[in-house]
């Protein structure tokens, strides 16, 4: 059976909606950007990539009309690669990487790039986004649907009793398992701490 390694990381920094050094900068550029970094560090050449998968919580706007296509383009992969982006919310990134595992293990595919990308001060607020997926019948008998990734956070760490204090380490103690973790077809543990770009 072949197996399906992550063999580079990249990305960029997180930075505040409407406001900051990426406030106006397109997600295509943003990934693209990434994308470079990753197949740069991974030491492959750019055509061995037959595709890149991308996941996004809102693809419309600036991160319409197929956004992988678009940062894969703008991060030196050639036009020979595919595109498919993932519109599954907030895990759109997880699932891109699922996906891309599945097509390596099932399809034999050499190479993917998988991730995701986000720019919501290119995307929201507009005369269409805040009306996205509201449809009356998910408003009466759905409303949790409507919440955002916060509001759910908070719902379910009131729910399930998870103070703030206890949820503080979280984020960090994931970073440090990371960093040590070797991973499977790998003769060395990669360090991951030097990602951003």
């Amino acid at each position: 059976m072949t197996d399906a390694v992550v063999v580079s990381t990249a990305r960029t920094p997180l930075a505040k909606a409407f406001r900051g050094a990426f406030n106006n900068t397109h997600s295509g550029t943003l990934g693209g950007h990434a994308i470079r970094h990753a197949v740069a560090r991974a030491g492959i050449a750019p055509a061995e990539i037959d595709d890149v998968i991308f996941g996004c919580a809102v693809p419309e706007g600036d991160a319409g009309n197929n956004i992988a296509r678009h940062s894969g383009l703008a991060g030196g992969v050639p036009l020979s690669a595919g595109g498919v982006t993932i519109a599954r919310a907030c895990s759109s990134g997880l699932q891109a990487a699922s996906f891309a595992a599945q097509r390596i293990i099932v399809d034999r595919v050499t190479a993917i790039v998988a991730g995701g990308v986000e720019s919501v001060s290119m995307v929201s607020p507009t005369q269409h986004v805040p009306k996205a997926g509201r449809t009356p019948w998910i408003r009466e008998h759905q409303p949790g649907m409507l919440l955002s990734m916060n509001e759910t956070a908070e719902v379910v760490a009131e729910r399930y009793g998870i103070t703030r204090k206890r949820r503080m380490p979280m984020p960090s103690q994931a970073r440090r398992e990371l960093r040590t973790r070797r991973m499977p077809g790998c003769s060395t543990t990669r360090s991951f701490r030097s990602q951003h770009v």
